[in-house]
């Protein structure tokens, strides 16, 4: 007969429950693993926190060092502004920055684009349809409007010119 007549039931049930151990066992090292990895990673987020920490009490500290006054630098960007109140027109709270050239030419090259979109949208809704037509309607009754009042005037005109023809004007 083969190998596999002679396993009993009680034999089955014993390689089960050592398989059952053995997947209980790989779920325990596994969970072990995570933790130690879920531990070392807070501790390594707590390091950074206390390095920020550190970091923002240093950046909260007013600065105690002042520059000579010989390389005081003049910024005259904001002509036309007026200063605010507790301002005395010297150096204001954020000095100007100095911009590389990429940076500068793709801030001018945005500005453009914004500017030439902005002119196209205009132009485009100033053609538009509903706008001629209702330019043509103004132009026509302000056309109307002139050609009255002119030739109002006119009568008006006539009207003294015959007056003064009389002698009816003192």
């Amino acid at each position: 007969m083969d190998d596999w007549s002679r396993v009993t039931s009680a034999d089955a049930t014993a390689s089960v429950a050592v398989a059952g151990v053995l997947v209980l066992m790989l779920v325990l090292v596994w969970v072990l693993v995570g933790q130690r990895r879920t531990r070392r990673e807070l501790a390594r987020s707590r390091e950074m926190h206390d390095e920020l920490l550190a970091r923002l009490a240093l950046l909260e500290r007013p600065a105690i060092t002042q520059a000579p006054a010989s390389t005081v630098e003049f910024v005259i960007t904001d002509v036309g502004e007026t200063p605010d109140a507790g301002e005395t027109g010297a150096r204001r709270a954020t000095p100007a920055t100095r911009i590389e050239g990429r940076l500068f030419a793709d801030i001018v090259a945005r500005e453009t684009v914004v500017k030439a979109a902005s002119w196209s949208h205009g132009l485009r809704h100033a053609l538009s349809a509903e706008n001629r037509n209702r330019l043509r309607f103004e132009m026509t009754r302000e056309t109307k409007r002139s050609t009255r009042q002119r030739k109002a005037d006119v009568k008006e005109a006539l009207r003294q010119y015959y007056a003064r023809e009389r002698g009816d004007v003192a």
